[in-house]
C-alpha cells in the first residue's frame, strides 16, 4: 500500500480544488478520495486527487463513480512518481472515457490538460509552467491559475 500524498501534494489539490468550487457549474461539485471505474471491469479503477461530478454523487451509495460522468480528473504527480514525464499519466482515463484530465507536475513545474477521448487517447493536449494559467477543456472551459502552486524542494516527497 503507497502512502497517503501529503504536504505539497495536497496543497496543490487544495490549491486547485478552492479555485474550481467557487466557479463550478450549477450541478458539479469536486470530490477527493472518490474512485472513478473503468467501463466493463468491475475490478478496475482509479482514483484520482480530485475529480468532477454530479453533485447527487454524494448522495449515493454506490463506491465507483461512472466515468461518464467525470467532466474532470485532476491528477498532482508525486515526488516520487516514476513516471519520467507528464505525458504518462493520461491513458487510463482516455481508456475509461474521463471526459477532461489535468496533470500538474510540482516536480517540473508544468501542467498538462487533456480532452477529447478516442480510441483510448485524448485527442487534445496543451501544456504550460506554473505561473501561466491553466485554459480547461469545456465543461467546465475554466482557468485556472498557477501561479500559487508550489514546487517540490530537494529532499522533499509528496
Amino acid at each position: 500500500m503507497s502512502p497517503p500524498p501529503r504536504g505539497k501534494h495536497v496543497g496543490t489539490i487544495r490549491r486547485l480544488r478552492r479555485q474550481l468550487e467557487s466557479r463550478l457549474p450549477s450541478g458539479t461539485a469536486a470530490y477527493e478520495v472518490t474512485s472513478v471505474g473503468m467501463p466493463d471491469d468491475p475490478d478496475d479503477y482509479a482514483t484520482p486527487d480530485l475529480v468532477l461530478l454530479p453533485d447527487e454523487w454524494d448522495e449515493g451509495d454506490a463506491w465507483l463513480a461512472d466515468p461518464a460522468d467525470a467532466v474532470l480528473a485532476g491528477e498532482a504527480i508525486s515526488q516520487s512518481e516514476k513516471a519520467r514525464d507528464i505525458g504518462q499519466k493520461d491513458g487510463w482515463y482516455a481508456v475509461a472515457g474521463v471526459a477532461a484530465l489535468l496533470v500538474i507536475d510540482p516536480r517540473h513545474g508544468t501542467w498538462a490538460p487533456y480532452a477529447r477521448p478516442e480510441s483510448g487517447s485524448y485527442q487534445e493536449r496543451s501544456g504550460g509552467k506554473f505561473g501561466e494559467d491553466v485554459p480547461l477543456p469545456e465543461p467546465p472551459a475554466l482557468v485556472v491559475a498557477t501561479d500559487s502552486f508550489p514546487r517540490y524542494g530537494t529532499g522533499a516527497v509528496g
